[in-house]
């Protein structure tokens, strides 16, 4: 990286900040940045992103990830770009060789504290259950979280970083399982398929069946639906909030 000139005395610096557009197939995650910090002493380093801030249903779930930097998986990615078998596949291959760290926040939590909030606290959160203490935090978007360390926030993260496009992995199909197991208790919702995003199929579903305990009140469509019934069945068991066994 190129250095700035040293400025005349009394002269001031301009620093013009430009970002890449990214989105093309050949950009890829790379551990440059984590390398770069493991040179300066830094360690251990862990990488956060969390999945499920848009759906209608289900948890936010986070994930925080420190790589072993001698075996850091191929063909990480942003976990958007993956097919579903891809990611069963590094989600597997991260598990085995990184420390790894999950959590969630509940249904009830986003509408209590809003979807940034309660996000940012299962970022935090997973990031506190991890087996090592990390010295520098990389987590994916636009906030920093109370890491309880340096924390360095990464717009699009997730293309950029090995760290994050890992833990952007770990929480995509840790919350696909566990919306794959709403749909065996919730039959007739689909989501199993759409994963509780917006689609019609769930639109239909909620017009038909109303909503269940693990739909987000807060959100337009759901209040929408709701009106003085909720359908839930406690006896099929709830998702608890925190962290999760992988």
């Amino acid at each position: 990286m190129a250095r700035l000139p040293s400025p005349r005395p009394g002269a001031s610096r301009t620093v013009r900040v430009v970002r890449l557009p990214l989105g093309d197939d050949d950009i890829r995650p790379t551990f440059r940045r984590e390398r770069a910090a493991l040179k300066r002493g830094v360690w251990p380093i862990a990488g956060c992103d969390e999945a499920g801030r848009g759906p209608l249903a289900g948890p936010v779930v986070a994930a925080a990830v420190v790589l072993d930097p001698q075996r850091v998986p191929r063909g990480l990615d942003d976990s958007k770009k993956l097919d579903p078998q891809t990611r069963e596949k590094l989600h597997a291959k991260i598990c085995a060789s990184a420390q790894v760290a999950v959590a969630i926040a509940p249904p009830w939590r986003i509408d209590r504290d809003n979807i940034l909030r309660a996000s940012l606290w299962a970022l935090a959160r997973a990031v506190a259950c991890l087996p090592v203490r990390p010295q520098l935090v990389f987590v994916d978007g636009r906030d920093r979280i109370d890491a309880g360390c340096d924390c360095q926030a990464v717009i699009s993260g997730d293309a950029i970083l090995s760290s994050i496009a890992a833990a952007s992995i770990v929480a995509k199909v840790t919350r696909d399982r566990l919306m794959t197991r709403l749909g065996l208790l919730y039959p007739g919702y689909g989501f199993e398929h759409h994963k509780g995003y917006s689609v019609p199929e769930h639109f239909e579903a909620l017009a038909r069946l109303g909503p269940t305990i693990h739909h987000r009140r807060s959100f337009a469509p759901v209040a929408a639906a709701y009106g003085d019934v909720v359908t839930a069945d406690l006896a099929t068991g709830e998702i608890e909030e925190g962290a999760l066994p992988l």
